[in-house]
């Protein structure tokens, strides 16, 4: 099964089930994560900075496309509520900006 790691969440490990959001595993896991707009693409608050694996992510939704256009979203980042992992595995990490006060964050 695909697994995605936030390096800023000490190392957490994150399975990540076929058609699953990158959100919904990491609700699964028990984790909080920012999602202002619940979850539905209207916000880019659950947004996380890829730094690793891109190319295993599902493709842009139109929601990515439009942020990605207006530069809401930039070129190592994805919405956590619209993109999937399809293969191999994804690391990444919580922007600062969207740090949520009561979480510990690693480096």
């Amino acid at each position: 099964m695909p697994m995605l790691t936030v390096q800023n969440l000490s190392e957490l490990k994150v399975k990540v089930g076929e058609g699953q959001t990158l959100l919904k595993a990491i609700q699964a896991a028990g984790m909080d994560w920012m999602h202002a707009c619940g979850g539905k693409g209207r916000c880019t608050t659950c947004r996380i900075i890829v730094v690793q694996g891109m190319e295993h992510l599902g493709p842009l939704t139109e929601g990515e496309k439009r942020y990605r256009s207006n530069h809401r979203l930039k070129d190592n980042e994805r919405l956590t509520c619209q993109c999937t992992l399809e293969n191999g595995d994804v690391t990444g990490k919580v922007p600062e900006q969207t740090k949520l006060p009561h979480m510990n964050y690693s480096g």
